[in-house]
This record gives structure tokens, C-alpha cells and sequence, in this order.
């Protein structure tokens, strides 16, 4: 059965330090929830205290209502897939999926039914009897992952599970991780440092910092409307300029700061608060003629030919940015320029204190 995973008031140590502060969760049944973040930001840890390898100081661990924070962690029905597989070297493929049937008494008659079904799903039917080491980092992956399954558990855990894979079969493993626990309508936690794999293989992910949720979301709605500037710089938006309006007439919003200057649409920008932040990607940022009204003043110290654009770096009031530039159109490096804006490559935050 499907269930849904609530965290309340979460906190924890390790020692003196706290890793977790009072970090709030709420998975619904069958959802792939991400959590992401840097080195260091408590993602683990999370994981960890959901698989019952630790234990809060604070808080409670629900798995569809019912409190588990003192449930061992054998008793919890999880299932776990590890960054470095965990296989057992000695056993078979076919011997090391079914080990948690086994260890639960289910009769070999139908552990072998199931090794084999789930063998078959995953690809390695045909590899039942040899043993790991005969395998490819992503064969072993697909025996880790069928070993989590096949014991159909209540909540599937991953633990930065493509970490040890080259770039072509981290593709390959996401899609088919996602195809998986969608088939099996799992709910499941995944824990990466990868935003490109969080978003595209999470119903909602939760990005992290220390020790706390900064936001909990979609990938679509994180990925155009951080809620503070620490996501924004997360997710791309790495240029930010305070801004305060100067004007407004005939549905443009006048807006300036740090030495920029420019107009914005209300039909596409929207209702703008009197001072705010503005946040954009290097998509963000194009490269125009010095000569024109409004945008952000630079001079372009770097150009780098991308085959569809070129890149610049410039040197800005507000600091070194980055910036993209028509291919029809190229400035030299030394030039004066200014940077507009492209309102979908940007963001609006509160302003900054």
C-alpha cells in the first residue's frame, strides 16, 4: 500500500553541532520528493533519520500518520539504494535481490518468482547467476534497485544513487529509476546534489541549507520563482541588482539602482513593490549598444563563441556578470555595452535589507 511520509519539528545533532533545525516534511503517497542541497546541508542526515539509522532530539517521523521515531530501522518497511550499491560480492545477482525476501520468510517457491519478475523489469534477467563484480557500475545499480523494490516496500529511499555513474548512464538510470517507481506507485525520498537530476525525475523537491527547507516545490515554480535569494542563486539566478522605483506611467514601471536603469511592462513583469531585488540568469542578461536608454552599463571584458550566441563576461556596477549577445552582432572585449533584461531568464525578490 502507498503511503504518504510526515516530518514535524525535526531537529538533530551530531555531538554540540545541530545538523537540523525544526525542518518540517510532508510527502503525499506515491510523490518522488528530492531533497537537495550542498555538501553539508542536512539531506543525509534527513535520510537517515527516516530510515531510523538516527535519531532526532526533536521531533516525530510519521509514515502515513503512524509515529515511527522509535521504530527500528529493520522494522520500518523502507527500502534503501546507496550511492556505492552495497551488494553482497559473494552471491549472485539473483541471491542478492532476493535477500530481503528471505530475511522476511517468504517461501523459495515465490522468492523466486519475484527475483525473477523484478530481474525482468529492471533489465537482468539474463544475468541471474553471475556475480556482482562481473557486472557495470550501472548492471549493479539496476540490482541495487531491484533489491529495494522487490520486498515492495511502504517508502524507497535513495541516496545520491548515480553519484559513482558517468554522465550518459546518469541519464539512462534517472529515466528508468523514475519509470520504476512510478510503475510501482512508490512513494520515495531522494537525496542529491544535483539540480539537473533533482528536477528532472521529482514531483516536488526541497532545497536545502543549513539544516533547514528554503524552499519546497515543484521543479517548474523553483525553477521561475525562488522565494528568497538563496534559491535564486541556487537555481541559476546569479546576477542581483536592488532596484527602487522612480516611476510609473501608462502600465511601465520605471525602476533603478547600482547604476542601472530600466522599464518594465506591467503586463509582463506584473504589479512591482516600490523596492526590490531583481535576479538574472546569464540568459538574462543581453548584450546591446552603449547608446541605448535602458538596461544595466558594463564594459565586456571576455567573449567566448558558443555556436548559437556568444558568452561575455562584463564588469558592471554591480559587480563581474555574465551575459549572452546576439550571433549577428559581436562585440569586441573592451567594449561599452548595456545589458537588458530577457524577463523569463529573471526573477523577482524582496529586497534585500
Amino acid at each position: 500500500m502507498t503511503k504518504s511520509l510526515n516530518l514535524t519539528g525535526i531537529s538533530a545533532h551530531y555531538g554540540r553541532t545541530q545538523v537540523l533545525k525544526d525542518l518540517d516534511l510532508d510527502v503525499k503517497a506515491g510523490e518522488l520528493v528530492s531533497l537537495l542541497g550542498a555538501s553539508g546541508c542536512g539531506k543525509t542526515t534527513t535520510l537517515r533519520l527516516i530510515a531510523g539509522f538516527l535519531h532526532a532530539t526533536a521531533g516525530r517521523v510519521a509514515l502515513d500518520g503512524r509515529d515511527i521515531s522509535a521504530v527500528a530501522a529493520h522494522r520500518r518497511d523502507i527500502g534503501l539504494v546507496f550511492q556505492n550499491y552495497a551488494l553482497f560480492p559473494h552471491m549472485s545477482v539473483a541471491d542478492n535481490v532476493g535477500f530481503g525476501l528471505k530475511q522476511r520468510g517468504v517461501a523459495p517457491q515465490e522468492r523466486r518468482a519475484r527475483v525473477g519478475e523484478m530481474l525482468d523489469k529492471v533489465g537482468l534477467a539474463a544475468f541471474a547467476d553471475r556475480l556482482p563484480a562481473a557486472l557495470s557500475g550501472g548492471q549493479k545499480q539496476r540490482v541495487a534497485l531491484a533489491r529495494a523494490l522487490v520486498i515492495k516496500p511502504s517508502l524507497l529511499l535513495f541516496d545520491e544513487p548515480l553519484s559513482n555513474l558517468d554522465a550518459k548512464l546518469r541519464v539512462d538510470m534517472r529515466v528508468e529509476i523514475r519509470e520504476l517507481q512510478r510503475a510501482h506507485n512508490i512513494t520515495a525520498i531522494y537525496v542529491t546534489h544535483d539540480q539537473e537530476e533533482a528536477f528532472s525525475i521529482s514531483d516536488r523537491v526541497a532545497i536545502m541549507d543549513a539544516g533547514q527547507i528554503s524552499q519546497y516545490d515543484t521543479p517548474e515554480i523553483l525553477y521561475r520563482k525562488p522565494a528568497n535569494a538563496f534559491v535564486a542563486n541556487f537555481v541559476g539566478f546569479e546576477t542581483m541588482m536592488g532596484l527602487r522605483v522612480t516611476g510609473r506611467s501608462g502600465g511601465v514601471t520605471t525602476a533603478e539602482g547600482q547604476g542601472a536603469r530600466f522599464a518594465l511592462d506591467e503586463a509582463t513583469w506584473g504589479p512591482l513593490p516600490d523596492a526590490f531585488t531583481l535576479g538574472a540568469r546569464a540568459d538574462g542578461l543581453r548584450v546591446m549598444a552603449a547608446s541605448e536608454d535602458d538596461g544595466l552599463p558594463a564594459k565586456l571584458s571576455v567573449r567566448t563563441y558558443l555556436g548559437r550566441s556568444y558568452h561575455y563576461r562584463a564588469e558592471t556596477p554591480v559587480g563581474s556578470v555574465v551575459a549572452n549577445g546576439s550571433i549577428d552582432r559581436p562585440f569586441n572585449e573592451g567594449d561599452r555595452a548595456k545589458l537588458v533584461l530577457v524577463p523569463e531568464q529573471c526573477c523577482i525578490l524582496p529586497a534585500t535589507p
